[in-house]
């Protein structure tokens, strides 16, 4: 039995595919709906590189969470300070 994979960060991946100019915008929620399901998992397996297109796009509602986001190498706060550092020391307040 194939256990579905976990809505993290569904509200951030829906505004990013919400945002896509048409016809990309029905194209990607397309891609999301079968990855989100494990019959149309299987079914995007047998075509690799869309498989893999929907396994990314997925995988950037998972940043959407800190504590994901922290545990993937991302870390906003500190990406964030070390521009304002740098603004600072170029001064580009």
């Amino acid at each position: 039995m194939s256990r579905a994979k976990p809505d993290l960060g569904r509200e951030g991946l829906d505004r990013f595919v919400d945002a896509a100019p048409q016809p990309e915008r029905s194209g990607l929620r397309l891609l999301v709906a079968l990855e989100r399901r494990p019959r149309g998992r299987r079914m995007l397996s047998r075509a690799p590189v869309v498989d893999q297109l929907a396994n990314g796009l997925l995988a950037m509602g998972h940043y959407e969470d800190p504590a994901n986001a922290l545990a993937l190498g991302w870390d906003a706060d500190a990406i964030a300070a070390r521009g304002r550092a740098l603004r600072r020391e170029e001064g580009r307040l």
